[in-house]
């Protein structure tokens, strides 16, 4: 069994950084001391100057796979996640056929186990009719139930309140929601449409997709977790106004109700829709400077617990169709730690508190067996990081299937070097191993 010694990294982990050397046998962390003495068995990976962190866990992903392998696979996206640094990913139900039935879900940790590059977990899809096979999921090998409570596909808009309030009150693992008010958006759309037919301008988006539609739903959501008990998560805030519905007065692991902001919430705001188009039409909408300053203020007082990318990709051909026919989402995994490192040179949030947000928030409120954290006896995801080594987001280095950014043109002040899964280098300065490593993720309950 070979060894591999990361010597003398900046590690950054549970809410310090100290130099330190980091040694993986086989799949695990063998030892984190200031110094190990190197032996003849060991790879050495010099690491001066770099910092270590926990691989990243995205809780809120897309890969499209099965029935829309046009726009991703989970093969691709993943192994797109390793050059951002994600290690590990929670994949949404909203696929074709939809995750809601016990043999779609292990049809899709089937898939996963031979081509996914990252480690996988798979979100359990609630709907108005299969609260019998929500009851059934194996708390050990499912993260949790993702709710569409708006801006749904096929059928996965649950809109029944007694449905509703049942799962609520028989769930017990996580409950992730999507919180818009799917009244108050057809309300507003038809405003819209009533003037400009299918070509609103883009720049609408965010008055359609309101405040209010967020807020309303949002709050009736946490309302409905409070009288039931239920453990709710909700997904992707985006409005300044939302972030007062959440509290900081307890630590994650004792909250009942969380919250997660996405790398385009802190990055983009509606003044980006005049050259950005749709390609950042996303739902919940990208909205005002003031939201966005807003979801930073929540995020570093802890009021918002995660940050996930909501990797959601589409062809460019389907995005650039006209308002009311372009899809919502955007490729992320690539570059998500890397705007976040950009963020900590433009002093917006400290990189503990990047690694605390993106790696062990995710393995706390999941649950995520021995994942998340540097510690002697959990498994060797990590990630080094390059702060001083620039990069420009370009076409031609995309690794997504749909082969475009919404980042692209931008300049980010840090890049990710290397990315360990399961003890293996599996990214290395652009290439990548020719065999995989990942593992189904297991959940401690």
């Amino acid at each position: 069994m070979t060894k591999k010694l990361i010597k003398g990294a900046q590690v950054v982990n549970e809410g310090t950084t100290s130099k330190q050397d980091v040694l993986i046998e086989g799949m695990r962390i063998a030892e984190v001391s200031s110094s190990i003495a190197p032996t003849a068995d060991m790879d050495i990976i010099e690491a001066h100057g770099k910092y270590l962190l926990p691989g990243c866990i995205d809780d809120q992903v897309h890969f499209r796979e099965p029935g829309l392998t046009h726009k991703a696979t989970i093969g691709t996206e993943s192994k797109a996640c390793l050059a951002g640094g994600i290690t590990s990913f929670l994949e949404m139900p909203n696929t074709n056929p939809q995750t809601t039935t016990a043999q779609a879900y292990a049809d899709k940790l089937a898939t996963a186990a031979k081509t996914a590059w990252a480690n996988y977990g798979f979100m359990f899809g609630g709907t108005n009719d299969n609260l019998e096979e929500v009851k059934a999921v194996n708390p050990k090998t499912t993260p949790g139930l993702k709710l569409f409570l708006g801006s749904s596909t096929g059928n996965m808009l649950v809109d029944n309140p007694e449905t509703l309030k049942e799962i609520f009150s028989v769930f017990t693992l996580p409950i992730s929601v999507h919180c818009e008010d799917e009244h108050t958006i057809r309300t507003n759309l038809k405003k819209f449409t009533d003037v400009y037919g299918d070509d609103i301008p883009i720049m609408h988006h965010p008055d359609i997709r309101s405040e209010e539609a967020c807020y309303l739903s949002s709050s009736k959501a946490i309302s409905l977790a409070k009288e039931t008990g239920a453990r709710l998560h909700v997904f992707h805030l985006s409005t300044a106004r939302e972030t007062h519905l959440f509290s900081n007065k307890l630590p994650l692991e004792k909250k009942k109700i969380t919250s997660e902001v996405c790398i385009h919430h802190l990055w983009f705001s509606d003044e980006d829709y005049l050259s950005k188009g749709t390609h950042i039409k996303w739902n919940p909408a990208v909205k005002t400077a003031v939201d966005r300053a807003g979801l930073w203020e929540a995020l570093n007082d802890d009021r918002i617990d995660i940050i996930a990318t909501d990797h959601a990709p589409h062809t460019l051909e389907e995005k650039s169709q006209p308002y009311t026919k372009a899809p919502s989402g955007g490729p992320m995994v690539q570059h998500a730690l890397p705007v976040l490192l950009e963020c900590v040179k433009q002093g917006k949030i400290s990189l503990e508190k990047v690694v605390e947000k993106m790696c062990h928030n995710p393995a706390i409120l999941f649950s995520i067996a021995e994942r998340g954290f540097i510690r002697p006896g959990y498994y060797a995801d990590l990630v080094l990081v390059d702060t001083e080594k620039t990069q420009t987001v370009t076409r031609d280095q995309l690794l997504y299937k749909c082969g475009w950014s919404p980042l692209e043109g931008t300049q980010l002040r840090g890049t990710v070097t290397h990315t360990f899964v399961n003890g293996a280098l599996l990214y290395n300065n652009g290439s990548f191993a020719t065999d995989k490593n990942a593992q189904a993720l297991t959940f401690d309950r």
